[in-house]
């Protein structure tokens, strides 16, 4: 670099102090991206903006690193809105640098010109233009709090291209790396954690509700801590998925909007209406997440952990313990220990409730034909987990497959959902930015046909930057979801739900990956074992059952009707 750098070149060391390693991006802001190149950061080139900004976003969830993406302004801008409204809504900490038209030309009709402030201001914590070169550290670490401080979410800092070639000049000195998170630790009020500690000592029938929460402040040690010592059974979102073992004999598995017939929680939801005091970590008590807000009893007590001060009580007016989890946790771990009787009946209704669960999935495991049960898939997935397989699903029925019927085996597994705004089209980038955070972990990726549509295109990327994933696309021609939930509210589907048939393993084949068909459910295992062993993405074509449906709890007693009326009806 010459001896007065420009702000370009100060924008990318200020991004090596905050720990960034691999940033997420095309060629623009060119002069930022060649900065970067030249201190040997790794650019992961992605196809699509939509896709890059996921990419990010799939990086810091399982890194506790900041994920940086990069991008032109205008329509390339527009694009990064999706992946940074999934990342807020997620409360994922992802930093945006995005090139905006040159100062003397703005509010001119400049090419590509667009008031960037204002698309962004909806879908980001914190939006910001730098013009002066002796602020561009200052922007850049007010990005970076932004993103990782409270909690997390995504920031954008709008960049004059003009401005990136011009000499940085003199700067204040800034020394603190803020790319990673949780940033700051704070505690909860003492007095209210002892208040707590109290409810849940003296409560009949405490239950535990984990949400994504945990995992972004690390702490699901301290919640199985708090189950053990507690003797309290827990039970996660699907964000929360991961942080408890799944074979803890207080688990109560994932329980949201998802307990129909064959779920795995279906006979443990005795368990959480009896519960008397409740206690909700990093949750957003979401409509999804709380069966529209049925699922928990209305006479219950409610305490709730959470950074944001306004998710604590939104939904249930709760004893306020507004602060970082891991902190929280320890601290109300440490007061209700030696509090609590053990409880061998709680525990063996657990166990009784998987056996019975067990016995409801039998026939369905036992088929071979085609199309394949996706439950069928999972259970051969279940078979080659390790801890440190990380999983990856696409939004809608993929999110549910696996959130039902996959395993978590430790404390912190990760499963990535995109559950915050529930977008399809993110599963494949997802993974791909998992990958990049860690390349010696196994990644599988289950997507829908109609989700993995959206982003054919990142095969390429995933070839050509060598991030080699196991991506299953579960192929039953139809948008799933849609057309079920349509059967359920209107007695009928839109014509729009039906899609003709696609080879995604040709398609995989055309990028230079490797593709297989999988037409019967035994051929399935074989091939997921031996993409592990490959060295290349592999995308596994899975021609799968389109009547099947997950336990959705909205859809039961109704949707097997409609499907039988229709059946019976005169032509």
């Amino acid at each position: 670099m010459s001896e007065t750098p420009s702000v370009a070149q100060v924008i990318a060391q200020a991004l090596v102090r905050h720990g960034v390693e691999t940033v997420f991006a095309q060629s623009l802001p060119s002069a930022v991206v060649l900065a970067v190149e030249q201190l040997g950061l790794n650019v992961f080139a992605y196809r699509t903006e939509n896709a890059g900004a996921a990419m990010a976003d799939g990086f810091a969830r399982v890194s506790n690193r900041v994920g940086v993406v990069m991008a032109q302004n205008g329509p390339a801008a527009t694009l990064l809105v999706p992946g940074l409204a999934e990342a807020l809504k997620s409360s994922i900490p992802v930093v945006a640098l995005v090139q905006d038209v040159n100062r003397p030309q703005a509010d001119r009709n400049a090419f590509q010109e667009l008031d960037h402030l204002a698309l962004f201001q909806g879908c980001t914590k914190w939006v910001r233009r730098v013009t002066e070169p002796s602020r561009i550290l200052d922007y850049v670490d007010m990005a970076f709090a932004a993103a990782s401080g409270g909690r997390p979410g995504p920031a954008v800092l709008m960049l004059p291209a003009d401005f990136l070639n011009e000499p940085a000049g003199p700067q204040n000195v800034r020394k603190a790396s803020l790319g990673h998170f949780p940033l700051d630790r704070t505690m909860a009020d003492p007095s209210r954690i002892s208040e707590a500690a109290d409810l849940l000592a003296a409560a009949e029938c405490p239950l535990i509700v984990v949400g994504g929460g945990v995992h972004l402040s690390g702490a699901a040690g301290e919640v199985v801590r708090l189950m053990s010592e507690g003797h309290i059974p827990a039970l996660t979102t699907m964000m929360g998925k991961g942080a408890i073992d799944e074979s803890h004999p207080l688990s109560l598995g994932v329980a949201s909007y998802n307990i129909g017939p064959l779920s795995p929680a279906r006979h443990l939801r005795p368990i959480i209406e009896r519960a008397d005091v409740v206690l909700l970590i990093g949750t957003r008590t979401n409509q999804n997440g709380t069966d529209s807000w049925t699922l928990y009893p209305d006479g219950a007590r409610y305490i709730h952990i959470d950074i944001d001060p306004c998710e604590v009580g939104r939904n249930y007016e709760a004893l306020r313990l507004v602060g970082d989890a891991k902190t929280t946790l320890g601290a109300l771990a440490d007061q209700l220990q030696g509090r609590r009787e053990t409880a061998p009946q709680l525990e063996a209704e657990i166990a009784a409730g998987r056996r019975r669960h067990e016995e409801d999935m039998v026939q369905v495991l036992r088929s071979n034909t085609g199309p394949v049960r996706p439950e069928r898939l999972m259970e051969d997935l279940r078979k080659i987990l390790t801890p440190q397989t990380i999983v990856v699903a696409d939004a809608s029925y993929s999110t549910l497959w696996v959130a039902c019927y996959l395993r978590a085996l430790t404390p912190g597994m990760r499963f990535l959902t995109p559950r915050g705004l529930a977008g399809l089209g993110w599963g494949l980038p997802l993974a791909l930015g998992a990958k990049v955070a860690h390349p010696q972990s196994p990644v599988i990726c289950v997507v829908g046909d109609g989700g993995f549509g959206h982003v054919w295109s990142e095969l390429e990327a995933s070839r050509r930057m060598k991030a080699p994933i196991v991506l299953t696309v579960l192929n039953n021609g139809v948008l799933a979801y849609q057309k079920d939930a349509e059967d359920v509210k209107f007695g009928g589907f839109t014509g729009a739900c039906h899609f003709t048939d696609v080879d995604h393993a040709a398609i995989a084949r055309a990028c230079g990956c490797h593709g297989v068909r999988v037409e019967r459910a035994d051929e399935y295992l074989p091939a997921v074992e031996a993409a592990l062993t490959a060295e290349e993405t592999t995308v596994i074509d899975v021609v799968t059952d389109p009547e099947a449906y997950p336990p959705i709890t909205f859809f039961e007693g109704t949707l097997d009707r409609v499907r039988a009326e229709r059946v019976t009806a005169p032509v």
